[in-house]
């Protein structure tokens, strides 16, 4: 009776600081988001704010630069992509090279600018230019967010952080939406157009984001002053016990695994529906006699829901992942 009693006493004693330890490492990672997550999240609004804000300057823009239905569609889609596409690799090698503080703020500086820049359009070819443009400014600034969020958050945190970094998305057109139409409204002040208003006022302060991302976004938690010796080591620690994934040397071989072409298909799809409705979406509520305001407030309601739901999501996949299996 005595042994079982003494068994029983070891036990408990074993996980108290078990226990402890877990609490600890909640209460830091928990500091991290909140330090972390506002000004990236912040950050991603803007950025997805002024990658699809063509759809509402469209209204009024099209008309005004001569823009037909087609040449619109090739400028928002095509060419902001091709930009975007073919330097998303570069750009993320360069964000390991130079650091994500370094990185992502140019990044953000520069889409700000060329953002502020598609007011001065005139016509196809320069709307082509400058969405070619916004799209080479933009290119990396998701997966190197995803990369960085990698280097604070083990594993079993990351659904839920990134899903924090992501709600950004339908964030951006619940406000964005009723920004745009009343931004529409200004047509006309200081001879400005409305459409015009909408690319500076929308676009400069991505800029400005990225110059207080400069000088307040640490590199790595050793850099983080705002953590205790203690938090750094716990994070540290919990990183270092991650299984690391086995290193690739070749990167083709990532093609011919059936998963990657299964979710690559699953993203593209996603993509073509995702963008084609932020895009086009305004243009079709305006064939519903609806005023630009109207159009704004309207577009911003699904994603009403979209935000509750992403995070739903994320809490119940995280907790499925922490379930053991049967």
């Amino acid at each position: 009776m005595s042994s079982l009693s003494s068994s029983t006493t070891s036990s408990l004693a074993a996980a108290a600081p078990a226990d402890a330890r877990s609490a600890a490492e909640r209460q830091v990672f928990a500091k991290i988001g909140w330090r972390l997550m506002p000004v990236l999240t912040t950050a991603y609004v803007l950025n997805y704010l002024d990658r699809t804000n063509v759809g509402f300057a469209a209204l009024t823009m099209n008309q005004a630069i001569g823009l037909t239905a087609t040449q619109f569609g090739l400028g928002s889609g095509l060419f902001f992509f091709l930009g975007y596409c073919f330097l998303e690799v570069p750009s993320n090698v360069a964000l390991f090279r130079f650091g994500a503080r370094r990185w992502l703020s140019r990044i953000m500086i520069s889409w700000g600018l060329v953002s502020a820049a598609m007011a001065l359009a005139t016509g196809p070819n320069s709307f082509y230019s400058l969405r070619l443009l916004l799209g080479a400014a933009e290119a990396g600034f998701f997966p190197g967010v995803a990369f960085y969020l990698a280097t604070w958050f083990p594993g079993e945190y990351r659904t839920r952080i990134i899903a924090w970094f992501m709600v950004a998305i339908p964030i951006s057109s619940v406000i964005g939406g009723p920004v745009s139409g009343y931004l529409l409204g200004l047509d006309g002040q200081f001879g400005i157009a409305g459409w015009q208003w909408l690319f500076l006022v929308e676009g400069l302060p991505a800029a400005i984001a990225g110059i207080v991302l400069l000088f307040t976004l640490p590199d790595r938690p050793e850099d983080a002053t705002w953590l205790t010796d203690d938090e750094r080591r716990i994070v540290r620690e919990r990183l270092e016990a991650e299984r690391r994934p086995k290193e690739i040397k070749n990167i083709w071989m990532a093609f011919r695994d059936p998963r990657v072409l299964i979710l690559g298909g699953v993203q593209f799809g996603f993509l073509v529906g995702s963008y084609g409705i932020g895009v086009f979406l305004p243009l079709i509520l305006q064939e519903g006699k609806l005023s630009n305001l109207e159009v704004g407030f309207v577009s911003s309601g699904c994603y009403l829901v979209a935000v509750v739901g992403m995070i739903v999501w994320a809490r119940y996949v995280a907790r499925k992942c922490r379930e053991p299996a049967m």
